[in-house]
């Protein structure tokens, strides 16, 4: 491979995005990632959950004082994000997911949030821009 290209086609140097939740709680978040959100998972051994996540994307936000989010530069942030944010949110109460505010308007797109074990709270939100339909690189 020279340049990113293999056989003649552009091959990506990143092929995913791997996150990670810290909780107090480890066995009950990865139950509820299964169990709740209905993540398709491998067992990589000893109980140990890897999630498949149907899709990804990546934003860069302002840092500091000056950023919208007031957040230090460093800071990392989860958040998922579905395309109906009253359908997703109806069918995750029914499977006991607890949502700490209502649905806002934050003007990238509707957001709210909800709990998880070990006292973590992840934004949930249905974002106004449209992704490209494909994933090519370049």
């Amino acid at each position: 491979m020279k340049d990113g290209l293999q056989g003649g086609k552009r091959v990506a140097m990143i092929k995913g995005v791997h996150t990670m939740f810290y909780s107090s709680e480890p066995e009950a978040f990865r139950a509820f990632l299964r169990d709740k959100l209905d993540f398709p998972f491998t067992d990589v051994g000893d109980g140990w959950l890897i999630f498949d996540m149907p899709e990804a994307d990546m934003g860069c936000h302002p840092a500091g004082e000056g950023g919208a989010d007031g957040m230090p530069s460093g800071t990392q942030a989860i958040s998922f994000y579905c395309d109906d944010i009253e359908q997703s949110v109806a069918a995750m109460k029914a499977r006991g997911v607890e949502f700490v505010h209502d649905v806002e308007d934050h003007g990238y797109g509707l957001v709210t949030h909800f709990k998880m074990p070990g006292n973590v709270e992840v934004q949930l939100y249905q974002p106004r821009y449209r992704k490209r339909s494909d994933s090519k690189v370049g």
